[in-house]
């Protein structure tokens, strides 16, 4: 029975796949709960879907598909940005023409341009094809986005919640505001081979969602929400060896029902409390 319990950890690609999720879990924790507490929960949505031609672009000119990546995201959000700062359209409609553009764009050109990427592993990603260059990379990625979240978080917290009091508190809130969207197209690119691009939007927005839904306190938030992270993908690695499911989705799958329970959590407690007075 143990020998059975303990068999994914045996192979090498299982063990690849559980570092991966020790490795862009915290940073993607730590990033949703601000995404979701500032409303920007659609902006991850964007950068994941946007960096796709730079990827292909990169493929195309022999470049490392990061650095593709990474300038294509940080395209989509400053062009959001501008876009929303200089028209009369709101900044979630901005953010759906641009993102759908860009990931048309990405389309035609993986389409035009014939190459041995496997466009499932762009979209959906390959945990079990992680190697240690991947891990590597997201490893560069996620520790300093982790330590400049934990050093910097009550002015990101500030800022999310008012900035126009950030602004009179003396913080820099334009450095703030560019700060945390390149470190959300960073974490997209770290999480590119692990959960690929329509799903990291998982990653980026349910962990806070959870947490917001379970404590009062934002620095708990942040624990609740790490860890929310760290057992929905360590736990949806383990399953899918059992169920014969590629990782990513069973990923997903586990923290919608950490979601799903949080949020019955909570409507009791209000149903609870309204009884009470």
């Amino acid at each position: 029975m143990i020998e059975t319990l303990l068999t994914p950890f045996q192979f090498p690609f299982m063990q690849n796949a559980f570092w991966i999720s020790l490795i862009v879990a915290p940073p993607t924790a730590l990033l949703s709960c601000f995404l979701v507490l500032k409303g920007w929960a659609l902006m991850g949505d964007a950068v994941s879907h946007a960096i796709l031609p730079g990827v292909v672009l990169a493929y195309i000119l022999g470049l490392p598909l990061i650095a593709g990546a990474f300038v294509a995201g940080m395209a989509c959000a400053l062009l959001t940005g501008w876009l929303a700062e200089n028209s009369r359209v709101k900044r979630d409609t901005v953010m759906g023409v641009v993102f759908s553009g860009f990931f048309a764009v990405g389309i035609i050109l993986f389409v035009a341009f014939p190459s041995d990427a496997h466009l499932d592993h762009i979209l959906f990603g390959n945990m079990l094809g992680v190697g240690q260059e991947d891990l590597d990379t997201a490893l560069t990625i996620s520790v300093p986005v982790c330590i400049v979240l934990g050093l910097k978080w009550r002015d990101f917290l500030l800022h999310a919640f008012d900035p126009a009091q950030a602004q009179a508190s003396g913080l820099p809130v334009r450095m703030l505001h560019y700060g945390l969207l390149t470190i959300l197209s960073l974490i997209v690119v770290a999480v590119l081979n692990a959960v690929g691009l329509i799903l990291a939007v998982a990653l980026l927005v349910t962990p806070g969602a959870v947490a917001f839904l379970t404590v009062r306190s934002f620095g708990w938030m942040l624990a609740v929400s790490v860890a929310v992270c760290l057992v929905s993908m360590l736990s949806g690695v383990y399953l899918s060896f059992f169920l014969d499911s590629a990782p990513a989705p069973t990923i997903v799958l586990v923290l919608t029902a950490l979601f799903i329970a949080a949020y019955l959590r909570r409507r009791r407690q209000i149903v609870q409390a309204s009884r009470a007075v």
